[in-house]
């Protein structure tokens, strides 16, 4: 499974995550693309990444940083 994700730095969240299946890969990478040009052409400053893993649970243990706030991410 492919996980794009638009994350915005400065708040700390998740402004989009969408789901591809890895026979998707094209269509995540043009879309994790047209974000970036969007984000660049309207000065928006967003981390747009492409995550793979087995499940969304997995992409939550090893990229925790997208999902925890990081008060809790200090204490771990």
């Amino acid at each position: 499974m492919l996980f794009l994700i638009d994350y915005d730095r400065r708040k700390g969240q998740i402004v989009k995550m969408e789901v591809y299946h890895d026979s998707e890969r094209n269509r995540a990478n043009e879309e994790r693309l047209s974000l970036e040009i969007d984000h660049i052409r309207s000065g928006v400053e967003r981390e747009v990444v492409i995550l793979e893993a087995a499940s969304e649970a997995a992409v939550r243990s090893t990229h925790r940083r997208y999902f925890e706030n990081w008060e809790t991410l200090a204490r771990t």
